[in-house]
């Protein structure tokens, strides 16, 4: 789901907290040394997230933060911030040539991943991590 977040909204806050659960605790934080993700560049998304991005003639950068159940890919436009709100069961990702690909439904942001970041590398190891241990398993019975 695709929200502005540019106001504190208790109705907002809620529905992100419901969809991908309340921010992790400071010592959290510590263990899994960090939930948040460095600047990336957009290079493509759909349409109604290219409609936001096109409203002014900046680069488009993005950034990401881990959450118990999923993740929120924040960008910005104009004076306005938007939050794309992906739960795990719900989040694919793709990774075709220097980029990496993160879809929910009918809504994606591809990210440029040209040059190699070391930090990058370990944000994406600790979100697969997140994302295999809360997504569902289902195991069918003999």
């Amino acid at each position: 789901m695709l929200l502005n977040t540019s106001y504190n909204d208790k109705k907002t806050a809620k529905l992100i907290d419901e969809a991908v659960g309340k921010p992790f605790t400071f010592i959290e934080n510590l263990k899994l040394k960090g939930i948040g993700s460095p600047r990336m560049i957009i290079t493509k998304s759909s349409e109604q997230i290219t409609q936001l991005l096109s409203l002014d003639h900046n680069l488009n950068w993005c950034n990401i933060e881990l959450r118990p159940k999923g993740i929120i890919i924040g960008f910005r436009s104009l004076l306005e911030s938007y939050s794309l709100i992906i739960p795990f069961y719900k989040l694919v990702i793709y990774k075709p040539g220097n980029s990496y690909t993160f879809h929910i439904d009918h809504l994606f942001i591809s990210i440029d991943n040209s040059v190699p970041n070391k930090k990058f590398s370990a944000f994406m190891e600790k979100l697969n991590q997140l994302k295999s241990e809360n997504s569902p398993t289902y195991i069918d019975e003999l």
